[in-house]
């Protein structure tokens, strides 16, 4: 799939030792103090407003329905999941919804040892509510992802890693987060293999939007 902008690999090239030291953190840290609440209801929105039934290699979805007449709460839906290539049949229901998940690309825990404790409330908002950070995947795998970076976690269908650490490179460019060398290595390492990806929002030729990319 075509994107606009630079690669993922030149990106990396230019981080130059980006690579810094994790802080000493916990994703608890991420949504504590005054505006906690307002954290959690703003992904809680984002989550929903997310169609858990796409996904950035266009997998089609299919027999959609919805709660309402409104549509914005999927009831019942296929969603052909990009990290498993599995076909996940949805119900929505107390024990059956949590077999659709939405994935923070660069997990929050992830986001806030590498750089996101130094953004303000509102940044952590948006990057906690960013659609480029938002994934609709197969819960269990999900859930076996937790905080993982690039280093400990990749999906389990080899055909979307190069997407997916691309993904990972544009949203830390995005938002100054930071790699450790042991990530960075990694991201590397597949993109190596896919020299042409593209990174989604990295802008042709760079800049000093962030870390990665000075």
């Amino acid at each position: 799939m075509r994107r606009s902008g630079s690669t993922a690999s030149s990106a990396m090239a230019r981080a130059r030792g980006s690579s810094r030291p994790s802080e000493v953190s916990s994703e608890p840290g991420w949504w504590a103090g005054p505006s906690a609440s307002r954290l959690r209801a703003s992904a809680r929105q984002a989550s929903a407003a997310a169609s858990p039934f796409s996904s950035w290699s266009r997998r089609p979805a299919a027999a959609l329905t919805y709660t309402s007449s409104v549509p914005c709460t999927v009831k019942t839906g296929v969603l052909a999941d990009p990290y498993t290539g599995a076909t996940i049949h949805f119900v929505r229901g107390t024990t059956t919804s949590s077999a659709v998940q939405i994935d923070h690309v660069v997990a929050l825990s992830d986001a806030w040892q590498k750089g996101a404790q130094q953004l303000t409330a509102d940044v952590r908002t948006a990057f906690a509510n960013d659609p480029l950070n938002l994934q609709a995947t197969d819960g269990p795998t999900n859930m076996q992802k937790g905080d993982g970076d690039a280093a400990t976690w990749l999906p389990p269908s080899k055909g979307v890693r190069c997407e997916y650490v691309a993904r990972q490179v544009s949203v830390k460019a995005k938002y100054s987060l930071w790699l450790t060398q042991a990530e960075h290595d990694a991201i590397a390492n597949i993109l190596a293999g896919c020299p042409g990806q593209r990174g989604p929002g990295l802008r042709s030729g760079g800049g000093p939007r962030s870390r990665l990319l000075r």
